[in-house]
């Protein structure tokens, strides 16, 4: 047949123009759902995981890190957590520490994994105020946290602050929700809220009392000044869900504190640990502070050892300045915000006890305040009030990305408190990776010979022959696979010792003498290429390395609070006093 006859080339284009058509059909309806779905907040989330999540194990395990890990270990060899009003901390972050290490291993990722999917809940968490104090002020308070450089320096540490922020809140959230909608969901978030609270950390009181009290506050801010939205909603809940609430709430606290049934006892702590802890505030124990110490964190410049450095919360010192015009916010959850901030902030720099991660419970309020700047001006200077958050943002982020990927273990920020040096590495990375290689190497012997090792004890928590001494006491064999040797007992233990050993120096945290490293260099060689070994003792016919009698460790002090040395910045070393030979702290 002809081509020109030839009924294909009349039929092909046709079937091809209806695909084509199909394709481009489908393709104009997935624009047009993208347009119409907000990506901004799944951006601001995006960015907040990431930073949270990327080179999590950067940082050596934090002091407190190390003993709320042994907490985790002891509940696990009890069988439940025994709370001890004296520890200053509730039992729920305990028991999903717990979870996690069950589900992921026993690993730095694993016992941070909470804190920081906790963390990224709360940038989440900020977004729920949008019906309450607008969507672009929510979202700019939204941004400012997600990228802030406390909220995302200690939202990568597994310690208890990041509970408390996130369970304040939901109970703010869930009376402000309250008040302007009525709804049961927000019954819910003020019920949960404060249950989180209780379970967490004593200081729930601070927050409760400050929330208490901004309401008269706010009853006379309104007389002076009335907004549009100060008439209570009509509340669409009934008694049954508020005793609903009452009992979840309930059980919750009581089957925590009581040790899941296991620990009565534990029920009391809910009152006595009241007592142990306004102590702790009023005498500092070592973590006394100026009234004025929240304002060098947030501020231009923190003089430390001679050197100046950029402020940590710009936006949350913007937002804390702002709070003098709070008279000028025609919405009520803005004033109350900035009332609850200052009294939260006041409550802070009055107690002595103050330790930096505290400022991501109390200074959040602060980013809602920081965004309501563009409620502040005419319309005429809203683009340059955009600008300077811009470039406020943009100071924050950039002071984000140098604290948390760069200097997050320099003794030179004051928000690296306490914590563990990179040195650390240099002792742990060999042993894991022999284990990694041969599980049987979990049974070498080691001596840690010195004080206050932590977080070393529970990083090195399935080595089941490492010997923790203290107090001048001393392995009865000190040749061992491995030895961590403090300074001032150096040249004792190497009169003693007879194997061949590779030797390096580490500092375990600021404040700190250094320690002695002893890897025997029959076992460590490897890592060793080509390299004599460092000290070789008295070749002597020698006894295997005799395994360190295993005995139940004293329970360490979970409070953060140093011993009265020199140096008051030391977070306290768990009470060990001096133990039989072999214990661990």
């Amino acid at each position: 047949m002809a081509a020109r006859t030839s009924s294909a080339e009349q039929s092909a284009p046709a079937e091809y123009s209806s695909a084509t058509a199909g394709l481009r059909s489908r393709a104009e309806q997935w624009k047009a759902q993208l347009a119409q779905t907000d990506w901004v907040p799944w951006a601001i989330l995006g960015l907040a995981a990431f930073l949270r999540f990327f080179l999590l194990g950067i940082k050596p395990a934090h002091f407190d890190e190390g003993i709320n890990g042994w907490f985790v270990d002891q509940v696990v060899k009890n069988g439940f957590y025994r709370y001890d009003p004296t520890n200053y901390h509730g039992p729920l972050h305990f028991y999903v520490l717990l979870l996690f290490e069950c589900l992921f291993g026993r690993n730095v990722w694993a016992l941070r994994l909470p804190v920081v999917l906790l963390s990224i809940s709360c940038v989440w968490l900020t977004f729920k105020f949008e019906p309450l104090v607008g969507r672009n002020v929510t979202r700019i308070a939204a941004l400012a946290m997600a990228i802030s450089p406390g909220f995302v320096f200690y939202g990568r540490y597994a310690i208890h602050e990041v509970w408390l922020q996130f369970f304040s809140t939901m109970f703010i959230l869930g009376l402000l929700g309250l008040w302007r909608l009525g709804r049961l969901n927000y019954l819910w978030y003020a019920g949960m809220g404060l249950t989180g609270m209780i379970l967490t950390k004593e200081t729930y009181a601070i927050h409760v009392a400050c929330a208490v009290l901004a309401i008269p506050v706010l009853a006379v801010s309104n007389a002076l000044s009335r907004v549009p939205d100060a008439k209570p909603a009509k509340q669409t809940w009934s008694w049954i869900d508020l005793g609903m609430i009452l009992i979840v709430g309930a059980a919750g606290i009581i089957f925590f504190y009581s040790g899941t049934f296991f620990n009565w006892d534990g029920v009391k702590g809910l009152y006595l640990a009241f007592k142990a802890w306004t102590e702790t505030g009023a005498a500092g124990h070592g973590h006394e502070k100026p009234w004025d110490y929240w304002f060098k964190l947030m501020g231009p410049s923190w003089e430390t050892g001679g050197t100046n450095f950029t402020g940590y919360e710009l936006p949350m010192l913007a937002g804390l300045i702002l709070c003098v015009f709070c008279q000028k916010f025609k919405n009520l959850s803005l004033r109350y915000l900035a009332i609850y901030g200052v009294g939260s902030l006041v409550a802070y720099s009055y107690v002595k006890y103050k330790t930096p991660w505290c400022i991501i419970s109390f200074g959040w309020p602060f980013l809602f305040i920081f965004g309501a700047a563009i409620l502040l001006v005419r319309p005429k200077n809203l683009r340059k009030v955009y600008v300077i958050i811009a470039i406020f943002l943009c100071l924050s982020f950039g002071r984000s990305i140098s604290l948390n990927y760069f200097r997050c273990s320099s003794p030179t920020e004051p928000y690296a408190y306490v914590q563990t040096y990179n040195d650390m590495f240099k002792l742990t990375e060999p042993l894991l990776k022999l284990a990694k290689q041969d599980l049987s190497n979990y049974h070498l012997t080691g001596h840690l010979i010195r004080s206050s090792v932590y977080p070393l004890p529970w990083v090195l928590g399935d080595f089941d022959r490492v010997g923790y001494y203290e107090g001048g006491n001393m392995p009865a064999n000190i040749d061992g696979d491995f030895l961590l040797v403090q300074q001032d007992k150096i040249k004792d233990v190497e009169s003693k010792l007879k194997n061949a050993y590779y030797t390096d120096m580490m500092t375990l945290r600021n404040y700190q003498d250094p320690s002695k490293i002893f890897f025997s260099a029959k076992i460590f060689k490897q890592f060793f290429p080509g390299k004599a070994p460092d000290f070789v003792g008295n070749a002597q016919p020698q006894q295997p390395p005799q395994q360190p009698q295993q005995q139940p460790p004293q329970q360490p002090q979970q409070t953060q609070q140093p011993q009265q040395t020199q140096q008051p910045q030391q977070t306290q070393q768990p009470q060990q006093t001096q133990q039989p030979q072999g214990t661990k702290p």
